[in-house]
């Protein structure tokens, strides 16, 4: 087993949970730190996976793929071997789900001792937990519960190759069914998750502008079309806005229009009117906008926690694991992302 100890600026390296071993978690990761437009500086990371399994993905790729791709035996790697041996692509299942389990609860364990600057994990499947025993919405959760929250945030945060323009959208409630949303919404909740928002957009702009989308078409349309946003969400806004002056309040806005003025932004036709955070109220109203967007670019970053992650926003990719036709781009953003917002 290959420890960060090891490594004299073990505190400042990145922790890399490389995820489901069945997917392409792997190889995003060797092609991410293949890739140049890596940080400047930024030392090795630590790799908590199995040696074996990243051997045998660099293997693979070396025959299916023109890509670049890191040399597993020069990086750090802490070695958590998959139980029974490394798994052919896209078989998915108990073993994957323990495997991913056991590499995410590690690497947590390694920043919290210091070991690391900032934790990024690649993308694991909820049902290969769940085959594996272990009964998380997503790693969120787990997050989390190894941190000792009580909850944690889902942040998507992405810079506009067009304009330089930073898009932030933070879900208000994530991996739960479309039915149980309203129930689960709430004024307390909803000024939470602003605060949070507002917190990470004062990082870049001292006056930042949020916009709150709506939870029903047209924003309720006066009650006609849903009563959530007359019975809590206007007030619950309108006192926010008068405690918090530091901060640019707008909402609700309709959800078909919220993110208009953020794509406008995003593609260098009036970056002067985009927001500096827009607040989700359920996971697909937040993510479809941000994937049309910026699905290369954007990273899922975990708000909440006493450290930093980020993650990708895509999958596990068990359809094209293996193949080598894997885009390392996410993944080199959420290095990118994981490397300047832990030192912001």
């Amino acid at each position: 087993m290959t420890s960060s100890i090891e490594c004299h600026d073990a505190n400042q390296r990145l922790v890399i949970a490389l995820g489901d071993p069945a997917g392409i978690g792997m190889e995003v990761t060797l092609k991410a730190l293949a890739d140049p437009r890596q940080p400047a500086n930024m030392p090795t990371p630590l790799l908590v996976g199995c040696r074996a399994s990243l051997q045998k993905a660099a293997a693979n790729l070396r025959q299916h793929s023109q890509d670049p791709i890191a040399d597993p035996d020069a990086l750090n790697i802490e070695d958590l071997p998959v139980p029974g041996g490394p798994l052919e692509p896209g078989e998915a299942g108990a073993r994957s789900g323990e495997a991913g389990f056991r590499w995410l609860t590690r690497a947590v364990e390694l920043v919290q001792q210091q070991q690391g600057r900032a934790l990024v994990t690649a993308p694991i499947a909820k049902h290969a937990w769940h085959d594996a025993g272990h009964r998380y919405p997503g790693q969120t959760e787990r997050l989390a519960e190894l941190d000792g929250q009580k909850a944690a945030s889902m942040l998507f945060t992405a810079v506009s190759p067009f304009s330089g323009w930073r898009l932030n959208t933070l879900l208000a409630t994530t991996h739960i069914p479309l039915g149980r949303v309203a129930e689960v919404l709430s004024a307390d909740l909803v000024g939470r998750k602003l605060d949070e928002l507002a917190e990470f957009c004062l990082r870049f702009n001292p006056t930042p502008q949020l916009l709150v989308a709506g939870l029903n078409p047209h924003s309720g349309e006066q009650g006609q079309l849903g009563g959530e946003e007359q019975q809590w969400l206007n007030p619950l806004l309108e006192r926010w806005a008068r405690e918090r002056r530091d901060v640019q309040l707008k909402g609700p806005i309709p959800p078909d229009t919220c993110w208009l003025s953020a794509a406008k932004a995003w593609r260098n036709i009036d970056r002067r009117i985009g927001p500096d955070g827009i607040l989700a109220l359920y996971h697909d109203q937040g993510l479809i906008p941000v994937k049309l967007l910026a699905f290369d670019q954007a990273v899922n970053t975990t708000l909440g926690l006493s450290f930093l992650r980020t993650s990708p926003d895509h999958g596990t990719g068990f359809d094209i694991a293996g193949e080598g036709v894997a885009r390392g781009a996410s993944m080199l953003a959420a290095i990118q992302a994981a490397w300047e917002l832990s030192q912001a």
